[in-house]
């Protein structure tokens, strides 16, 4: 079975654009189920800390989570406001 992170990033013309992604993520969050999940996100990330004894791979780890639930809040946010963020960006690869 291939690994799926192995497979080529969807060409540009099929990526949804920012505000489109917006709505999807709002979608996805938007039932008791969504806001469970979401919450079960938060506590395992930005609610999670490291002890003292905690290495710089272990710290960098965590943190690369945290921002991925960051992520994903401002974009549930922008979506169900309609707000504009310029801090929300999608980063192309090609």
């Amino acid at each position: 079975m291939s690994d799926p992170l192995d497979q080529p990033l969807p060409s540009k013309d099929d990526r949804p654009t920012p505000l489109e992604l917006s709505l999807i993520a709002a979608r996805c969050f938007q039932g008791g189920d969504g806001r469970r999940l979401l919450n079960y996100l938060r506590a395992i990330t930005l609610e999670r800390t490291l002890g003292p004894g905690a290495d710089a791979s272990h710290l960098r780890h965590l943190e690369g989570q945290r921002q991925l639930v960051q992520h994903l809040t401002a974009l549930i946010e922008r979506g169900r406001t309609g707000a504009s963020n310029s801090s929300i960006t999608t980063h192309e690869t090609e």
